[in-house]
This record gives structure tokens, sequence and C-alpha cells, in this order.
């Protein structure tokens, strides 16, 4: 199907593949995500679907499509990490930002409720968020407006089309020393903030994280460091952004790091729990390294996480997904909610 024939207006029937690079086309950089949504909104509408906008911030919005009263919820987010780059097909695959996060993950869901409801089955809800990629700001507002009756959310994120039963949490924090500046000529007039931090940051490595016998142990990547004011300087402050990989609330490793108040103050900037998630029978399972939207949808229902791509080439240059893997995700959103609903 060529890019250019998908019209959001158009009732008429869209392939997975069309419909993931129509997406993929509309650069939605967290932040900008105003006209992918309203392209989704648009596309829905024509379709039929009962479409409310949810506001977030700055002109972005989430999208919320139901028939009748739902009961299973499929959800992800639309977007995207930067720099955006539109889309192409090359041997099979679907090149481009958010092909595999998750914009192909959305079309696949789409596809697969059409297919749900022209068997009669008006009971599957569709959710959209902005922000996920920054904090999951989207995610939040979703969750002070869920309907009621919702019993299973189906979260959409790259698992290669494996039921995701775990994920790891996220815990990001600063680390600031002070120090007391001086000519490096006359070191001990000075106090450096660069040596107390490198202190702490070993002291680091020696702390026991706790372990978890389905996510492994928890582990850490410190991805920033500053400080100082020039190379001839005792340096006055310094500072370091530490971020951890959870398998617990959190609290556990905030308690651990208490040992480095001695050295530097611990300011903990973000925090994402790590979460339990449920199967469905003769779907393949795995767990997985990284945070999604989930912790902040407590309000819709009992969930699930699964999706096409691999998390591996999300967030690169060369970010694509597989055709073929799209159409297998269409059969197993399918499949799931039906085994969800059966059960409802």
């Amino acid at each position: 199907m060529a890019l250019s024939s998908i019209d959001p207006s158009d009732s008429s029937e869209v392939d997975v593949e069309g419909l993931t690079r129509a997406l993929v086309d509309i650069d939605s950089t967290t932040g900008l995500e105003h006209d992918v949504a309203a392209w989704i909104a648009r596309f829905l509408g024509a379709r039929g679907y009962h479409v409310t906008e949810q506001p977030v911030a700055d002109g972005r919005f989430n999208v919320f499509a139901t028939i009748d009263a739902p009961a299973v919820v499929l959800s992800t987010h639309f977007d995207c990490v930067p720099p955006f780059f539109p889309s192409r097909l090359e041997h099979g695959l679907i090149f481009g930002r958010g092909a595999c996060d998750a914009k192909g993950i959305l079309a696949a869901q789409v596809v697969a409720a059409e297919r749900m409801r022209a068997r009669g089955e008006r009971r599957i809800g569709l959710l959209f968020v902005a922000g996920e990629e920054r904090g999951s700001d989207g995610a939040h507002v979703a969750n002070t407006l869920a309907p009621p009756g919702v019993r299973h959310l189906v979260n959409g994120e790259p698992t290669d089309n494996r039921l995701g039963v775990a994920t790891r949490g996220v815990l990001r924090v600063r680390l600031s020393a002070t120090g007391r500046a001086a000519h490096s000529s006359f070191p001990e007039l000075g106090e450096s903030a660069i040596d107390k931090l490198l202190d702490a940051l070993m002291l680091l490595r020696g702390v026991a994280l706790p372990e978890d016998p389905l996510l492994g142990r928890t582990h850490y990547t410190v991805g920033l460091i500053e400080g100082g004011v020039a190379s001839n300087v005792v340096s006055p402050h310094a500072s370091a952004e530490v971020f951890f990989r959870l398998v617990d609330d959190g609290a556990s490793v905030r308690d651990a790091l208490r040992v480095l108040e001695m050295l530097v103050t611990v300011e903990p900037l973000f925090q994402i729990p790590a979460v339990r998630m449920d199967a469905v029978d003769g779907i393949e399972t795995a767990v997985f390294p990284f945070a999604t939207d989930i912790p902040a949808l407590t309000r819709w229902g009992r969930p699930l996480l699964l999706g096409p791509g691999s998390i591996q080439v999300a967030h690169t240059d060369d970010e694509h997904v597989a055709v073929v893997e799209l159409q297998q995700a269409v059969d197993l959103y399918e499949r799931v909610a039906m085994q969800l609903l059966a059960a409802c």
C-alpha cells in the first residue's frame, strides 16, 4: 500500500504495514505528539469509534477509543525518542523512528481490534498515550480517567511477540559533593569535591544491592559526571547521575545508598517500580530489563505486556520491525484479548 494513499478520514480497511508506515512518517518526538495524536483520533473516528482526547500538556493529548464499555484495553504510546527519521521498506523490514517502539505495535493493536469488532466483539478499547519516553506523563493523566469495568490492560512494548511476565523498574539519583576552592599549588588549602565524588562512586561498587530469582540482580550505570571550575583549581563542586535498573520497588536501593551520605548528598530524581504481569496459556513468556507505562496505569485492570519488535533495536539509528512480525502480533493481540474476554 502506497503511503500517500492512507487518509486518516478514510473508513476503508488499512493493513498493518501501511498503518505502521503512516504513523512512523509523522514526527512525534516526545513533546511534539499533537500531530500524530490528531491523526490517530481522526483515523479511529472515521471507523466509528467513540474517541476521547485526554489533554496532557502543551497541546498534547492521549487518544482513548471505544465502541461499547470496554473490558479489555489494548494500549501503547505514540511518542518517540529523537532524532526523527521517516519510514522505508527494505527486504520485509520497516525502518524508521518508532517502527518498533511503538508505532508498529499501535498499528497491530488497531488491526486486531478491528478484527474482533468484525466478529461482533465490542468490549475492546484502545488507549494510546503521549510522553512514555520521558516520565509517562500521558499514562499518569490516563490513570485519572480510567472508566469503570476495565478488567485487563494489554500494554505494548517491543517483546519479540513474547508475553512479558516481569519488567525491571528504574531509579535515577544525583550524587552531589561540595568542596572548597583553592589554588592548585596549595591543595591543602582547599577541599576537592571531585575526590569526594570519586570516593563515593568507589564505595558504591561495594554496596550490596537486591537480587530477585526472576529478574536477577540490580545493576546501575553512572551516566553523567560533572564538576570543577578549571584544571588548576581544587574543585568546589561535583556531581554524578546514576541510573539503577530495579528488581523491586526501589526502597531497598535507596536505603543502601545511605552509606554514601558521609561523602555526598543523594537526591532521587525519578523512580518506577519493577512489575509482575499476567500470562496466557500457550504463549511464550520472557522477563525484560526495561520499564513501561504499566506502573502508571494501575486503574486499567490487570496488566499484560506484549508487542512485536526487539528492544535491542529500539532507540537506534536502524530501528526497524519485520512486517511478518507485525502480522503475527495482530494474531496474538486478537488471541490474547479473546481469551481474556472469555473469562470476563
